[in-house]
């Protein structure tokens, strides 16, 4: 049933509207809900904050514990760092254990629950209803106006008016979830600039005989540095029907664009040139696959071999045949054909300008009462919680300053 606050003296419905009842937007309504303001959460979903739902694998990797302003993108490197210090990883951490809630790290910093992570949304829920925040689901905003007072939204037949409003509705990520373009509409609506977007920790595609490949390693997983523009990451990748995934992979697609090439090392802790030579001396009578099987796994050393066409026993191979083979897995050039897309990308990199917003408050410079907060903000993080982070973050900025 639809909740509303009765109007009295012409004053608004609520003190805050938030739409999106992801990550971002729950965080923003209990932190304003402690404040004692009136508080209603609007999300046009069946479920409310699904990417949290299956993030991690249904465990949630909720933060990371080596947050930093460094793990972020932004055309503004530096937009991201209030927030981040007003609301930390440890703070967030504090919620998580006043709530009992089990936790482990997995690597690398990143947090995950022990049990599933409908825990964390029923951690905000219980927040936000212990704070009298109102959260309406199934309510699909279609219009939004500013007022003298503040802003007044139309969904269906109903119409709401608040004070303070803030825009927390996502990326373009994951579609089959519910993302939209809302967000970017109402930016553009309210004149602030919005930077096109694109898929982010997203697998890469490819075509012809690499596809062909992958299609054949489908499944083989090796720990693998991958460079892309002056960055570069050492994490897993994994061969897929489609190409290349895998944490490494995800982490460099977001600074990857269309037509650059990455340089995958297979490799990273051996100069593989020098391990065959000391392998075509001590056992010249090897197969050439046999020899790079005891660096990488059989069937990847075996197809890397077949695709550069070096092989045969080490005692027949000439140097420079070493060398080619060694360089295909120290530094293997290739080109993306492209990505999965949202449909797979895990986060949406650019968006709403941050210079139109302040840093200490996320709310429009131009726009009194506006916000914007989490994805729909031009601030994307690292795989591993980071996002996450962003979301509690720029959500408690925004929900101390409604």
């Amino acid at each position: 049933m639809l909740l509303l606050f009765v109007m009295k003296n012409n004053q608004p419905d609520y003190d805050v509207i938030i739409v999106g009842a992801g990550a971002a937007g729950l965080m923003c309504g209990l932190t304003a809900g402690v404040r004692g303001k009136s508080v209603l959460i609007m999300d046009h979903a069946k479920k409310i904050a699904e990417k949290i739902r299956i993030s991690g694998g249904g465990r949630c990797n909720f933060t990371n514990l080596n947050t930093r302003p460094e793990a972020f993108l932004s055309r503004n490197s530096h937009f991201c760092k209030s927030a981040l210090a007003q609301y930390t990883q440890h703070d967030f951490i504090a919620l998580v254990e006043k709530h009992g809630i089990a936790y482990h790290e997995k690597k690398l910093g990143q947090l995950f629950c022990d049990g599933k992570s409908q825990q964390i949304i029923d951690m905000l829920v219980q927040e936000c209803t212990q704070n009298n925040v109102v959260i309406q689901n199934e309510t699909d905003v279609s219009g939004v106006k500013a007022t003298e007072s503040g802003y007044h939204l139309k969904a269906g037949d109903k119409t709401f008016t608040c004070t303070s409003l803030v825009i927390a509705t996502g990326g373009l990520s994951i579609p089959k979830i519910g993302a939209t373009r809302f967000g970017y509409n109402v930016a553009r609506q309210f004149d602030l600039n919005v930077y096109d977007t694109y898929p982010a920790l997203v697998p890469f595609t490819f075509q012809t005989d690499i596809l062909e490949m992958c299609k054949t390693l489908s499944g083989v997983a090796v720990d693998a540095n991958v460079s892309c523009n002056d960055m570069s990451f050492a994490e897993g990748l994994l061969f897929t029907h489609r190409g290349l995934s895998g944490p490494s992979i995800l982490q460099i697609s977001s600074y990857w664009k269309e037509g650059d090439a990455i340089t995958v090392n297979l490799a990273p802790d051996v100069d593989v040139l020098t391990f065959l030579k000391e392998k075509k001396q001590a056992q010249p009578k090897q197969e050439i696959h046999n020899a790079l099987a005891d660096i990488l796994p059989s069937r990847l050393a075996e197809a890397l071999c077949a695709f550069h066409n070096v092989t045969g026993r080490l005692a027949d191979l000439p140097n420079a045949a070493l060398e080619k083979l060694a360089g295909a897995v120290n530094a293997w050039t290739l080109k993306p054909a492209g990505t999965e897309g949202y449909r797979t990308a895990e986060v949406t990199l650019c968006g709403v300008d941050t210079d139109a917003l302040s840093s200490k408050t996320m709310e429009c410079k131009s726009h009194k009462g506006l916000y914007f907060i989490g994805e729909v903000v031009d601030v994307t993080g690292h795989l591993g919680g980071y996002n996450f982070q962003w979301a509690w973050s720029s959500g408690y900025v925004a929900g101390q300053n409604v």
